[in-house]
């Protein structure tokens, strides 16, 4: 079965993340930056195609592979 674009979510690893925001740069519609520069993600599920299409840069250009794209449960669609 294939994961469509609404099954899908980021997801940060705060302990690989060194808050350098490339992420947040490509795609602040769903990442925005703390007081210090470390990303805060939004939990949602990506329902956009171009936000998804962002998404997936901002997890490839993530030099600390801190972020990633993963299937979203539940709890994640409200």
């Amino acid at each position: 079965m294939a994961v469509s674009r609404g099954d899908l979510r980021l997801r940060l690893n705060p302990i690989l993340c060194d808050g350098l925001g490339y992420c947040a740069e490509l795609v602040p519609e769903l990442i925005s930056l703390d007081e210090w520069g470390y990303p805060i993600v939004d939990r949602r599920p990506i329902t956009d195609d171009r936000w998804l299409r962002h998404a997936r840069r901002a997890v490839a250009a993530c030099p600390r592979v801190a972020l990633s794209l993963v299937e979203a449960d539940a709890s994640d669609r409200r």
